[in-house]
């Protein structure tokens, strides 16, 4: 079996950490700072993380990090036009005394 390059396994651990984020790493892809992560984290919050390796390291994928952005986009009535409550059909209201 050939020995692998050193090209080729810098690329393979430089795709491994391009999948895998630290916290710091995960903090500038959102645009957020690792505390906001740290907190939400705490309050089972935010995107979903783990822990990772011997040390227990907090790690994010970066896929999971690209599904809960288009999560938050879907529940945001501003990006998803069908959650806009201007088009929300209005409810008439109830009487409020009681038939007797």
């Amino acid at each position: 079996m050939p020995a692998q390059s050193p090209l080729a396994s810098s690329s393979a651990s430089r795709g491994l950490r391009a999948a895998f984020l630290t916290v710091k790493d995960a903090a500038d892809y959102l645009g957020l700072s690792p505390h906001t992560l740290y907190v939400w984290r705490h309050r089972r919050q935010g995107p979903p993380s783990f822990r990772m390796g011997p040390r227990g390291r907090v790690m994010y994928r970066r896929e999971s990090l690209d599904a809960w952005i288009r999560a938050q986009e879907l529940a945001d009535s501003r990006s998803n036009t069908s959650l806009s409550p201007l088009k929300a059909v209005p409810q008439q209201r109830s009487s409020r005394m009681p038939d007797a």
